[in-house]
């Protein structure tokens, strides 16, 4: 790239991001004086807000790097962690949400504290704020990081090594990113991220179509039939044995991974519980689950034209999304593709920031204080506490370039010590009213101690994916509870504490958007399947595919049709 192209690329990048900041500060401006304001945006997000943030927290630089070499590399079963998300999505709409609006908890611990007793309050928190501060956070910083010096080669540009570019990368993108959270807390991060989302959803949109037109050299059809009918094996999505994603794990440890993500994550849930009412909430978040299954469209596809435009002779599979990005996007455009991509990393970034402040203020500090706290206090709390957070990750995150078996395999591990016991603890939180608090603290020790003996003592002897061992410790940990539940129970049935600060009406429209995406879902399977696309169409294609059709017209004929619920008065909205 030409000094030239550099500075247009670095100055367009700079003005839209100066463009987001900018509606950003605008649309929050006064509005983070208060807990509420500063932690869940005044709990009054709407569904484009809360939609467009979940997609930018969940999608950042990883996906896009990492998603696009699998396909590369291997096949489209990977697209399998995006696209089955959706299914946890609507348990998060209909079973988890309207629960925790009911209850106005504002962190996944508080309602622990509820349902169970304030040390599990406190175990949990632990367990989410070493995993925030030790992986997940710097490991964000850190993917995000490599991929900017993949697609920029800023150790060249700025003639440093590859280390000293890598930190001043993570540093400079470090504190951009926490202007948002610490400044302007949920509101600000909820907008950044629906304004980056859009940017995103441009982005991924091009890529494909400009990588098609390039195959085909100059006509995106004929670069479409070249995809579908030559090497179909590479749009597979039901992964064997030896792919990244075997199918069978779709129906064993994704499940809950994907349950504790979207359900129970507080960096993911938080803009959920900051819902205006329950049904814009809901539709946030069938909203974004209807964009998870773009994902393969948008986040893999282009790596199976980058293996028919390059062949398998890259070196490495995680150079596939950054070469074609170089070869098929114009120069002028560039720089809103780089500001894309630091606002993916961004999002990601000052959603963790922001959840990790409200964790240590709502279940740690204002605990220890036992007295009421100000909001003034509280929200200078939070932001003293971002700032700590923020530079102890920019300490960590170099360092993850040392790990022995790569970034990809420290996030796995480490996430897999509490994802299980979490989702396993919420549910028997919700679903039964007898099991005690020994229970989880029992789950909880008994996990780290089996997970840690699988992962790190016996793995050279027992051949297992790891999404199994998850279905099988989760199978183990709510058979415990539910024993000590029977052997033990509490002298009194816990009592749900509802609080409605907000209209709990569900959406009109729930159910059949709800039924929509599980066919969406469905019907991804069907297309990038030997049903599907591999090795052509089969003649059971077009009927199933008719069928799902149908289905989703008599839903919605059948909802259309009713009565609708009397109209609510309608609450502040952002």
């Amino acid at each position: 790239m030409s000094a030239d192209n550099i500075v247009i690329t670095l100055a367009s990048a700079a003005f839209f991001m100066a463009l987001v900041a900018w509606i950003s500060y605008r649309k929050t401006r006064g509005e983070v004086s208060t807990q509420d304001g500063y932690f869940l945006a005044g709990r009054g997000l709407s569904a484009v807000f809360i939609a467009g943030s979940l997609l930018l927290t969940n999608l950042s630089a990883e996906q896009l790097i990492g998603l696009n070499g699998s396909a590369y590399g291997f096949n489209l079963s990977s697209m399998a962690w995006e696209v089955t998300a959706a299914v946890a999505t609507v348990a998060m709409a209909f079973v988890f949400l309207p629960r925790y609006l009911a209850g106005a908890f504002t962190t996944l611990p508080q309602f622990l504290c509820d349902r169970f007793d304030d040390s599990l309050r406190r175990m949990t928190v632990i367990l989410f704020m070493v995993g925030y501060g030790l992986v997940t956070i710097p490991g964000v910083l850190y993917s995000g990081s490599i991929a900017v010096l993949q697609l920029f080669d800023v150790p060249g540009l700025l003639g440093v090594s590859y280390s000293q570019g890598l930190l001043l990368t993570i540093i400079a993108i470090g504190c951009l990113g926490a202007m948002y959270a610490i400044f302007g807390g949920l509101r600000a991060v909820a907008v950044s991220d629906t304004l980056n989302g859009m940017g995103l959803l441009i982005v991924g949109s091009a890529v494909p179509l400009l990588g098609l037109a390039a195959l085909g050299e100059g006509s995106i059809g004929r670069g479409l039939s070249i995809v579908v009918s030559t090497e179909t094996h590479k749009l597979n999505a039901i992964g064997g044995p030896e792919d990244p994603t075997p199918f069978a794990t779709l129906f064993t440890g994704m499940v809950f991974a994907n349950l504790f993500y979207w359900c129970t994550n507080q960096y993911v849930i938080q803009r959920t519980l900051a819902a205006r009412n329950l049904a814009e909430g809901q539709k946030g978040v069938l909203f974004s689950g209807f964009f998870k299954v773009l994902v393969p469209f948008l986040m893999m596809l282009p790596g199976v034209i980058a293996y028919h435009l390059y062949g398998a002779g890259l070196g490495s599979i995680d150079l596939a999304y950054p070469r074609l990005i170089r070869d098929v996007l114009p120069v002028y455009a560039m720089g809103f593709f780089l500001a894309v991509l630091l606002g993916a990393v961004f999002s990601s970034f000052n959603s963790l920031l922001n959840s990790a402040a409200t964790l240590f203020c709502m279940d740690v500090y204002e605990p220890l204080k036992n007295r009421p706290v100000s909001d003034t206090e509280m929200v200078r709390v939070a932001k003293i506490a971002s700032v700590v957070i923020a530079l102890f990750s920019f300490v960590v995150a170099p360092l993850l370039q040392y790990a022995p078996e790569g970034l990809w395999q420290v996030v796995r591990i480490f996430t897999g010590f509490y994802n299980i016991p979490v989702i396993a603890i919420v549910i028997i939180g919700l679903f039964t009213r007898h099991v005690p608090a020994l229970g989880p603290k029992i789950v909880i020790v008994f996990h780290i101690l089996a997970y840690g003996l699988f992962q790190f003592a016996l793995a050279d002897y027992i051949e297992l994916h790891f999404l199994h061992l998850y279905a099988i410790l989760f199978a183990i940990e709510i058979g415990i509870m539910l024993a000590v539940g029977y052997l033990s129970p509490r002298q009194e049935e816990w009592t749900y504490h509802r609080r409605e600060l907000i209209d709990l009406t569900p959406w009109r429209f729930a159910t059949p958007c709800a039924i929509t995406l599980l066919s969406c879902v469905v019907g991804l399977y069907l297309l990038f399947s030997p049903v599907g696309l591999v090795d052509g169409l089969s003649a059971s294609f077009l009927p199933l595919l008719g069928l799902l059709l149908l289905l989703n017209m008599a839903v919605w004929y059948w909802f259309v049709q009713k009565e609708p619920p009397p109209l609510q008065v309608a609450s502040k909205e952002i």
